[in-house]
């Protein structure tokens, strides 16, 4: 198992130094998270990659529907070869929100899902080099001649972590099937909150998005070897429901446990708390 951490609130400054802490007290992973207006989360994990060395950085989660998926994948490989390969992206359909439906319109969860899908592909085919050409429902690619970035320094791309949502009682389960495809699930069960999506997730709700995604892997022909299972716990709080001891989690499948203190306020209090809660380090 490996913990991680998301930061709630933090500016940019505040972030990388967190960050910082975070490595000292020897966590593995920290997490920022994306607003459609608001601090931008790749320049803040730049930012905190040129501080630390060991770490990984990441969201949780990118909405990666609402971005170009050109923008995105540069964004991401920027910060990848300033950290040298230590960057991770959640991806998710994205909550809707007041800070959202202020500049877009909801286009529905089946239009945002088309578009999550076609702009996962554009951002691993343009990491994985040139000529590459995409013509979707959304967004078209064709190969680029000039001015082609470097590479990612992680290949075939920086890895995509992915919602999975087990839906009770449905056949058919798209958005595993998405998670499947790509190197990493965040678990969640339908019926949870917008605040905690997957407050309803159970050991025995992880064993099935577990057996479902190892079973799609190895219908494409692929196996669980380096394949992440991302739990969001609280450790301190009460946040959600997810709850130590963490090996009861990691028996059920779950590789990573990420503390998810979203219930802490933005506040002078809510950030020190967030400093205590790294210095003590992962309850391993």
């Amino acid at each position: 198992m490996k913990y991680g951490a998301v930061i709630p609130w933090a500016t940019e400054r505040e972030f990388a130094e967190l960050a910082t802490v975070a490595e000292a007290a020897g966590w593995d992973h920290v997490f920022s998270w994306e607003a459609v207006w608001g601090q931008d989360a790749w320049v803040t994990l730049g930012a905190a990659a040129m501080v630390t060395e060991r770490i990984r950085l990441g969201t949780l989660l990118t909405p990666a529907a609402r971005h170009r998926p050109w923008d995105l994948a540069s964004r991401v490989a920027s910060v990848d070869r300033l950290s040298n390969g230590r960057v991770t992206m959640g991806v998710g359909l994205g909550a809707l929100h007041g800070n959202w439906l202020a500049f877009e319109p909801d286009e529905g969860r089946a239009v945002r899902a088309r578009r999550l899908d076609e702009g996962l592909a554009i951002y691993a085919g343009l990491m994985g080099g040139q000529p590459f050409e995409y013509q979707g429902e959304y967004y078209s690619a064709k190969p680029v001649t000039e001015l082609v970035p470097p590479p990612p320094v992680q290949t075939p791309h920086p890895p995509v972590w992915c919602v999975g949502m087990l839906i009770p009682g449905r056949t058919r389960q798209r958005s595993l099937e998405r998670a499947a495809r790509w190197q990493g699930v965040f678990p969640a069960v339908a019926g949870g909150s917008l605040e905690d999506p997957g407050s309803r997730l159970t050991q025995d709700g992880l064993r099935e998005v577990v057996d479902r995604i190892l079973t799609l892997r190895a219908d494409a022909g692929r196996t669980m070897e380096g394949y992440d299972v991302v739990v969001e716990g609280d450790s301190h709080g009460s946040f959600g429901s997810v709850r130590p001891p963490v090996q009861e989690w990691a028996d059920a499948g779950a590789t990573w446990w990420v503390e998810s203190w979203w219930d802490l306020p933005d506040s002078a209090k809510g950030r020190a708390e967030t400093r205590r809660r790294l210095e003590l380090g992962p309850q391993r």
